[in-house]
């Protein structure tokens, strides 16, 4: 009785209106016996009625349930066995123990129990490592599949996707991308010019960028002397990565051919739907280019990543002394709102990192603010620290060098933080001054990376110089005139200079010889300078041990290495890459051993055919074309070697990622 209740609920209340219709029969047979027995007539054909009715809709629902959930069992069979959906079921082993008609028909097997899931596809292997429900993407013949995997099942479904992948790559293939296109020194090198040569050289750089818009189906036009807009898609540019943007080398050397080497820097904003972060991103792009000496090609994407293409030849100096004195009026500025001056370098600084920091500390004095210079003085090679013993023996000078715990704490909202000779917030020796410092200034030779110091007030990076301390040594000259530069100071800044250039033969321009002149004249020791970078006997057999490794690696280029647990300072392993840099044959060397620290190091020159810094900021490191540095966290030499001839081989065949 319960259950017969239970599965059809409305017989309770019309049993209990029963009961309250017979219940109600009594007293009005009691008052009038004929309206009662008309009530009890009424009631109870009324009563038949509803049992009738609810009777009658039972059994029609019951009958349309069932219909439904015979409709329903054929339907859930049919598609299990007809939808062109692929079902598989596998064992622990990942051993297919069923498979719907779908999948059989789809793989031309006459059954495919028994067989490995790996066998049908290597992509499966993937599947074996997860144990919650996961989804993947397997290639199956020509065709591509989304895979649900359900572990607790063991079950697999496959939805084909093939025609949404091409629709997808088809969207990819068609966004616009956007590029602007800078002729490098047009402007310095038209001034020079008769009409007659100016109209020669501008048609022939119009021509030669107007064709190689034409051949990739490129939209191009020139809104300025010496700018241009070209407008194309993702497809167009993947075909110009494959070709290396020939376009470089093609002005490069046609307009070399009219005795006006001209280059050009190009910004690419590339993977975005919108047309003005399009426009930003190719800006940046180009900001980020020139700020790497030009002659390169920057894709820029929102995420931030960014390749890099070119940067063959060595930057072409375009800084001139209006530009020096602007920005030496600006940081005397900066200088004389502030209540002191920190100046810090990078970690395990060398001579030009020193040499500068010492030259910004004089700029602050001059301007009658105090300056210290932030060094770790258990962060020192041999030369920096004879360096350092010759500055502790005249305490005017050493008493402004702090460490980064003495800096954090004298730092206030007035105080002026200048970095010297690095861009990267990573590289600094204390972080946490970047941190707290309100006001900041780069001063920085080398070309300028994706990774930059946020936020700063004024940025001053020359990549033509030869050195941070020749950057320094010009803006000096335009501070306030009062004392002179000490012996020491001058020699430091000298010192950096020559380190840098390695004795006036690497990146050396006219204004690199009127620096040192400068410097020279302010009482700069050369002599002193040969003592600081003396090396004695054991270093140089240290040396010998590296180099007896050497390798050629593809013609021209030499790589040696030190050993596993035997590290070697960061100055001999560029040391040992300079002296490869000597040898007949050899126009780029890489060297790579065990740093102090724990780090793997890779130092790397190069002549100039080859450029470096694209290979060492693969590995997280950069620098210059000629003279490149990374570190490593790799486990041994060997994975550092492996890892170094990777970037080698992806550098030379295509762009640089970053």
């Amino acid at each position: 009785m319960g259950t017969f209740f239970r599965q059809r609920p409305i017989r309770i209340p019309l049993l209990v209106l029963t009961v309250i219709a017979a219940a109600a029969v009594v007293p009005i047979w009691a008052y009038r016996e004929w309206a009662g027995v008309l009530f009890a007539v009424v009631a109870a054909a009324a009563l038949a009625a509803a049992w009738r009715m609810e009777e009658k809709t039972y059994k029609e629902t019951e009958r349309h349930i069932e219909n439904l959930s015979y409709r329903m069992k054929k339907v859930g069979e049919e598609a299990l066995l007809e939808m062109p959906i692929g079902i598989l079921l596998v064992d622990d082993r990942f051993t297919i123990e069923w498979a719907n008609p779908f999948m059989t028909q789809l793989l031309e097997y006459d059954t495919l129990i028994g067989e490995e899931l790996s066998g049908l596809s290597e992509d499966f292997r993937s599947f074996a490592k997860e144990d919650a429900e996961h989804e993947g993407v397997v290639s199956l013949g020509n065709r591509k599949y989304k895979v649900v995997h359900k572990p607790e099942e063991k079950l697999f479904y496959l939805f084909d996707i093939t025609e949404q992948l091409e629709i997808e790559t088809l969207y990819y293939a068609d966004r616009t991308v956007l590029g602007m296109i800078l002729v490098d020194n047009y402007d310095e090198l038209a001034s020079g010019m008769d009409d007659q040569t100016k109209s020669r050289l501008n048609s022939l750089v119009t021509t030669l960028i107007n064709d190689w818009g034409a051949e990739y189906g490129i939209y191009v036009k020139r809104f300025s002397s010496d700018r241009f807009l070209a407008v194309l898609n993702e497809s167009i540019l993947h075909e110009l990565e494959k070709d290396k943007f020939r376009i470089l080398d093609a002005i490069r050397e046609e307009t070399a051919r009219e005795s006006s080497a001209l280059t050009l820097s190009v910004g690419i904003g590339a993977d975005s739907g919108s047309l003005p972060e399009l426009g930003e991103l190719a800006q940046s792009g180009l900001d980020l280019v020139l700020g790497r000496g030009g002659d390169q090609v920057a894709i820029k994407q929102p995420s931030g990543r960014v390749k890099f293409y070119g940067g063959k030849t060595n930057p072409v100096e375009k800084r001139t002394r209006v530009r020096a004195r602007v920005i030496s009026h600006a940081l005397r500025d900066l200088i004389q709102e502030s209540d002191k001056v920190i100046v810090m370098g990078h970690k395990l600084p060398d001579m030009d990192a020193i040499g500068a920091s010492v030259g910004v500390r004089r700029m602050a004095q001059m301007n009658n603010v105090e300056g210290y210079v932030v060094i770790d003085f258990d962060e020192l090679d041999p030369s920096v620290t004879r360096l350092m013993e010759q500055i502790r023996s005249e305490p005017d000078l050493f008493r402004h060098f702090i460490t980064p715990d003495e800096a954090h704490s004298l730092i206030t909202e007035r105080t002026l933080l200048v970095i010297v000779d690095t861009h990267k917030p990573s590289f600094v020796i204390e972080e946490r001054l970047l941190q707290k410092a309100e006001k900041t200034v780069v001063i920085d030779h080398h070309r300028r990376g994706e990774e930059f110091i946020e936020d700063t007030l004024l940025v001053y990076m020359e990549p033509y110089a030869s050195s941070t301390a020749e950057l320094i040594t010009e803006l000096l000259e335009y501070q306030p005139k009062g004392d002179r530069l000490s012996m020491l100071e001058a020699t430091s800044m000298l010192a950096g200079i020559i380190v840098d250039t390695k004795s006036f033969t690497l990146r050396t321009g006219s204004r690199t010889f009127e620096a040192a002149s400068y410097l020279r004249s302010n009482g700069a020791d050369t002599v002193l300078i040969q003592r600081f970078m003396r090396e004695d006997i054991a270093t140089y057999l240290e040396r010998a041990d590296i180099i007896r490794t050497v390798e050629f690696f593809g013609e021209g280029i030499v790589i040696a290495h030190g050993e596993d647990g035997e590290p070697h300072s960061p100055v001999l392993i560029a040391q040992t890459a300079d002296t490869l840099l000597t040898m007949k044959g050899v126009n780029a060397s890489f060297v790579v051993a065990d740093r102090p620290e724990g780090r793997i190091g890779i130092s790397a020159r190069s002549l100039g055919d080859l450029n470096v810094q694209v290979i060492t900021e693969r590995l997280g490191g950069g620098g210059h074309l000629t003279n490149a540095a990374a570190q490593l966290e790799a486990g041994s030499i060997a994975e550092a070697l492996s890892m170094l001839k990777e970037a080698i081989n992806e550098s030379t065949e295509g762009g640089t990622d970053q």
